[in-house]
């Protein structure tokens, strides 16, 4: 069994619920947390019964970011930047990029805090919401001089637009959560006491669906970004192909037909 400390792993009814456990540091990504959430959804991914992650942070915040008081993982003769280069590609964008290819739908219940590559860790969800109380900071520029890291340069624009990106990344500001919405960051805005039962209710209703559309999904929505009006129907197609040959497409088209509820592998 695999001991955690600064993160925690529940799978109940289809649910892997994942908490970022560092409450005392508003749940900063050190090594340790990196390391157990990689081993988190290593264990999601194999786990059969787990047909879609949430992820949340315990105490009043969601995620503030790297913990600057962490220990450094350069190596010997590394300068402090080849350090921070150096650790990003070991361990945090590995991480990032294995929740981002996670064949199952997540989805972040974003608690107060999220700043840094916080916001990173909460947009990589398929569906993001956020309590009322909840803010987001981008501080890596006017705050350490730094540009916005674990795919907040990716995220942003594509969801919110140039302008708004920028304004977030260049001055700091806060950005509640009802804002958020409106703008489009994120899904939804609920409130503070009904967080956890949203996200639990969104993850029901995908626990309950096909799992393997679901990704394509958000691969057929990202390759939008980059295809032409022609392509992206040719990619549609051969999209629809694949999935046409798999049970749960013939398992829908009966539940349609039949009037019933359409049971999902």
């Amino acid at each position: 069994m695999t001991v955690r400390t600064a993160t925690k792993l529940e799978i109940t009814d289809g649910i892997a619920v994942l908490t970022l456990n560092r409450p005392e540091v508003l749940n900063s990504i050190n090594p340790a947390l990196t390391a157990e959430v990689r081993s988190a959804v290593k264990e999601v991914a194999e786990d059969e019964n787990a047909r879609v992650l949430v992820i949340t942070g315990a105490g009043r915040g969601f995620c503030a970011g790297a913990d600057l008081a962490a220990p450094s993982e350069r190596l010997e003769g590394m300068s402090v930047g080849q350090g921070v280069e150096h650790g990003m590609k070991s361990t945090l964008n590995p991480m990032m990029t294995e929740l981002y290819t996670l064949q199952k739908p997540i989805v972040s219940a974003v608690n107060g805090t999220v700043a840094g590559g916080g916001v990173g860790l909460a947009l990589v969800a398929d569906i993001c919401i956020a309590a009322k109380s909840a803010t987001f900071i981008s501080v890596f520029g006017p705050r350490l001089g730094l540009v916005p890291d674990l795919g907040v340069t990716w995220h942003l624009p594509r969801l919110v637009g140039r302008a708004r990106a920028l304004g977030m990344a260049l001055t700091g500001d806060r950005v509640p959560a009802e804002t958020a919405a409106e703008w489009g960051l994120i899904w939804k805005c609920v409130e503070d006491a009904d967080l956890m039962s949203e996200a639990l209710a969104i993850a029901g209703k995908l626990a309950k669906g096909p799992t393997n559309a679901f990704r394509e999904i958000r691969k057929a929505i990202d390759a939008a970004e980059r295809n032409t009006y022609t392509e992206q129907l040719h990619y549609e197609a051969v999209t629809q192909g694949q999935l046409g040959d798999h049970p749960n497409f013939t398992a829908g088209v009966k539940a349609f037909l039949t009037k019933t509820e359409p049971k999902f592998k």
